[in-house]
């Protein structure tokens, strides 16, 4: 069964030939799925962490169908399947922002609004008007302009055409800041505003029961807008803070630091920047209150989140997850080789450090070269491996090169770049992370069921994963299976790691607490089962209604109208239902 949606999308360049990105389907027709995952530049064509826990979602659910909804910039961005999607992945449709692939963009005129001058001067008032509510956290104005203006299938005008009239840049000079821009600056910005919203809002998506989201940005405006479309629900997972990551990135601040709702307002920044954080923050404001809930890896994200305008209340906590019986042979060697190296005496080991994630600057792998550095100069055997892609930021990843070169560390340090690192696990002693940026890496919970101790920075989960208290099976409560240290501390990471490897009581300890940890706390079939329930609590396993049947908003969970006989039965008795409830129980934030 294949719904009525037909990708009509631009080819790019003119050449009606190109090669079609992996799995999007070569008649640009589109199956109804249970779940479309919507992500930016992720799975399944770049490698990551967040790919990762896509891919494991995918795998753990086999009995829904998903879809993949890819938003990247342009068509020469990667589209080689990295990961072998598994069958129940029925297409992937991939998104761009850029406009060289959305020519209807740029050709509109005022003219085509088909209003006169009082009609535009009314729809710039309205526009106004909705922008000034949503800062006062009224998003329902906006997205009635969406459904008028912007959204395919309720379009009844080009909204964005307003843009160009003297009518809408009059009425936003005198009723909104200026911020100190001239009218062409104004008019710029706004025009890369408009043309990011036209991007995600103005094709229809194809069908789905839920549309997840893992990120907030265009991610959550797209499946927001395609849940209200197409009578289906809108559920947002953030691994990470996305928001403040992204007003980080453009401030060129740590990664680290907090990022609040009214800090637009008040931060010392140009006006195009001020612009800018106005509308990454406010978007997110727009998306949060459609989602009929919200996960995160970690309490403190929550926290963070409510200062970003997160409001309602189904708030959940559903960490990442290994399988652990699938490092029961690798934490078999690695402690049989910790038994052998405490036999002989750890004197003249050499011991092998791993860093394991993207080279790219918030990843922080300079640091942890000047950490080598120093260890180095206080006579400790060791050796380096750096795995992770290159690629990412070419530039970084060279100085990171010269860098090794200039402190004359080439043998101690191999940069491996990608690699199956599970197959190499039982190579490693100890894994460093000195990243200023992280959710719940999988990364790290696979080194965990493998026995590694770790250093790693006190970012995202990791002080939850690695220091703070969990308690076992039998009532116990574990010890750390590592440090944690401040960011962008080279020094630091240099004395932990030497703690560490020189007693030998400790890293033993910490070895089997890492094993431990990992076992009680990141149960990857637990975690499946927890999304596993909250797509049948959006949708998915509903009777199908006809299309005559009530139109819903995004948030809710409605279901879908489909052509012909419905693909859906009653609601599935998975086996992974008892198990998700009793997660979610325990992981609710009420």
């Amino acid at each position: 069964m294949v719904s009525n949606i037909q990708d009509q999308e631009v080819m790019g360049a003119g050449d009606a030939a190109e090669v079609l990105p992996d799995g999007v389907p070569a008649d640009g027709r589109y199956e109804d799925v249970d779940v479309a995952i919507v992500m930016e530049s992720t799975y399944p064509y770049l490698k990551g962490g967040v790919s990762a826990v896509v891919h494991d979602t995918i795998t753990g659910n086999p009995d829904l169908t998903f879809g993949i909804i890819h938003i990247t910039w342009d068509h020469n961005c990667p589209r080689t399947d990295l990961y072998g999607m598994p069958g129940n992945v029925r297409w992937v449709k991939v998104v761009y922002l850029s406009m060289t692939d959305h020519p209807e963009f740029t050709a509109t005129r005022p003219s085509d609004l088909r209003m006169n001058h009082r009609e535009r001067l009314v729809l710039a008032h309205r526009l106004v008007d909705a922008l000034q509510a949503l800062a006062a956290g009224d998003g329902e104005p906006v997205w009635r302009l969406i459904a008028e203006g912007m959204a395919e299938s309720t379009r009844r005008y080009p909204l964005w055409a307003l843009l160009g009239s003297a009518e809408f840049m009059e009425t936003y000079r005198d009723r909104m800041p200026t911020l100190g821009m001239s009218l062409s600056e104004l008019f710029w910005c706004l025009r890369d505003f408009f043309s990011l919203a036209y991007a995600v809002l103005g094709q229809t998506m194809p069908r789905a029961r839920v549309y997840h989201a893992h990120t907030t940005g265009y991610a959550s405006l797209l499946a927001a807008n395609a849940a209200r479309e197409n009578r289906g629900s809108f559920l947002l997972t953030e691994h990470n803070l996305y928001v403040r990551d992204t007003i980080n990135t453009l401030l060129g601040r740590r990664m680290d630091k907090p990022v609040t709702v009214q800090d637009y307002r008040t931060f010392d920044v140009g006006g195009r920047e001020r612009m800018w954080m106005a509308w990454w923050i406010e978007m997110g404001r727009l998306c949060y209150p459609k989602a009929y809930a919200t996960t995160y890896l970690y309490p403190n994200a929550v926290v963070e989140a409510r200062a970003l305008g997160l409001e309602q209340e189904t708030v959940r906590v559903i960490p990442n997850g290994i399988v652990i019986n699938e490092f029961d042979d690798v934490y078999a060697k690695r402690q049989a080789a910790t038994r052998a190296l405490r036999a002989k005496g750890a004197g003249s080991h050499v011991w092998r450090l791993v860093y394991i994630a993207r080279v790219v600057p918030i990843k922080g792998l300079l640091d942890l070269i000047e950490s080598m550095r120093i260890l180095r100069e206080r006579g400790l055997r060791f050796h380096l491996d750096v795995c992770g892609p290159t690629e990412h930021m070419p530039e970084y990843y060279q100085r990171c090169v010269a860098r090794i070169a200039e402190l004359g560390l080439e043998d101690q340090i191999t940069v491996r770049g990608t690699i199956d690192v599970r197959r190499h696990l039982d190579e490693w002693d100890l894994f460093l992370l000195p990243s200023y940026n992280e959710g719940l890496p999988v990364v790290s919970l696979e080194t965990m069921g493998a026995g590694i101790p770790t250093v790693s920075t006190d970012v995202g989960a990791l002080r939850l994963v690695v220091v703070d208290d969990i308690t076992a099976a039998d009532g116990s409560v574990l010890d750390p299976s590592g440090f944690i240290i401040s960011p962008g501390d080279p020094a630091l990471m240099a004395d932990r790691v030497q703690q560490v490897v020189s007693d030998m009581d400790l890293f033993e300890h910490m070895s089997r607490s890492a094993r431990a940890r990992a076992e009680a706390a990141f149960n990857l079939i637990q975690v499946n089962a927890a999304y596993h329930e909250l797509y049948l609590e959006g949708g998915v396993g509903r009777p199908a209604v006809s299309p005559s049947g009530n139109r819903r908003q995004a948030g809710e969970a409605p279901p879908l109208p489909r052509s012909g006989r419905a693909r859906h039965r009653a609601p599935r008795r998975s086996p992974f239902a008892a198990r998700g409830r009793a997660l979610r129980d325990r992981l609710t934030f009420r």
